[in-house]
């Protein structure tokens, strides 16, 4: 969908219209949402289904956001704005779509005789605990939809405010199988500053693991993405493990970066400014496409295996949402 068959217009689109009538675009000057712009859309069906024929290891999606302030410089989702007219740097980054009307659409089509019921992951194009969501509050009320049908769910975040929800999760998890996942592809502090600028610091991020595993929520650490020649050394693996299981994670799945077309551009632009020296050997080992040699990939997930049974992980024990791409075109890991 293009800007232009989303505008009001008086005659009849060429297609049928992503956002009805108008949105409404806020830019906040705040503190905590300094340079955003929201664009606030009314939603018109909210539960997606995957295409027949994929190899997701899910059927439905739900995602109240589009565009994400965590800002991650290698997020694979970065080329969907490029849907919008929008560009997959700075404008996904700042430029945040809102469906406001999620929770009452979603309560709606739970209870609609066409919906069979089925599993729906969250948070598998962006992540719908991003700082937007501090302030328009739309997972409570898709939390609740969930609930209320006592429909299977996950979630895969890097954001601590989950916690805000965690009685809902609770609630919900006492009907229905409902599992999460926390990203965290290292606890470098400085690396963090480097690529993830608008998140949770991995700290953080594991704390909350250990509280969802205290209210007995089952959550599984995404060591992801493994960043090469800035993560993957033997010491970064051990740490980062390591805080998955003094955490308590339920399992470990190890992802190597994969650059897709968005992503790949404006993380190396990032890199040829911060790390021009690895600028040669990531254009070697991503020479194929937008995945990373497959005998590096072994290499690294078999040490994360190998550092999983030290510390007592299960692996691979996870069974809700992952990246996209990840079940595709990795199928090397655990």
């Amino acid at each position: 969908m293009r800007w232009r068959q989303l505008q009001l217009i008086d005659t009849e689109p060429s297609a049928p219209p992503l956002i009805e009538r108008s949105a409404v675009a806020r830019t906040f000057d705040t503190p905590e949402f300094a340079g955003l712009t929201f664009y606030e859309i009314q939603a018109k069906s909210i539960i997606n289904r995957v295409p027949t024929g994929s190899r997701m290891p899910f059927q439905y999606t739900i995602n109240p956001y589009r565009g994400c302030s965590h800002a991650c410089r290698y997020c694979f989702a970065r080329n969907t704005h490029r849907y919008l007219d929008l560009d997959a740097g700075a404008d996904f980054d700042s430029k945040v779509i809102v469906k406001v009307n999620a929770p009452q659409l979603l309560a709606r089509e739970l209870q609609s005789r066409r919906w069979r019921g089925g599993s729906i992951a969250m948070g598998t194009n962006v992540d719908c605990y991003q700082r937007a969501e501090g302030r328009y509050r739309l997972m409570p009320g898709i939390l609740s939809a969930l609930r209320d049908a006592a429909n299977p769910f996950s979630i895969l975040t890097k954001g601590t405010l989950i916690l805000r929800d965690l009685p809902l999760l609770e609630q919900a998890a006492d009907r229905a199988r409902v599992s999460t996942a926390m990203s965290v592809g290292f606890v470098d502090s400085e690396l963090w500053r480097e690529v993830e600028p608008g998140t949770p610091r991995p700290s953080a991020r594991l704390e909350a693991v250990a509280r969802l595993r205290d209210a007995g929520i089952d959550c599984n650490v995404l060591i992801a993405p493994i960043l090469p020649f800035l993560g993957d050394s033997d010491r970064a693996l051990r740490e980062v493990v390591a805080a998955c299981s003094e955490a308590g994670a339920t399992g470990v799945t190890p992802i190597v970066l994969h650059l897709r077309p968005g992503a790949r551009e404006w993380y190396m632009q990032w890199l040829m400014r911060a790390h021009p020296r690895l600028v040669p050997k990531y254009r070697q080992l991503y020479s194929g496409g937008a995945y990373a040699d497959r005998d590096y990939q072994r290499r690294i997930s078999g040490r994360v295996r190998e550092l999983a049974t030290e510390y007592g992980i299960r692996r691979g024990a996870h069974r809700g949402p992952t990246e996209p791409a990840a079940a595709a075109a990795q199928p090397t890991l655990f």
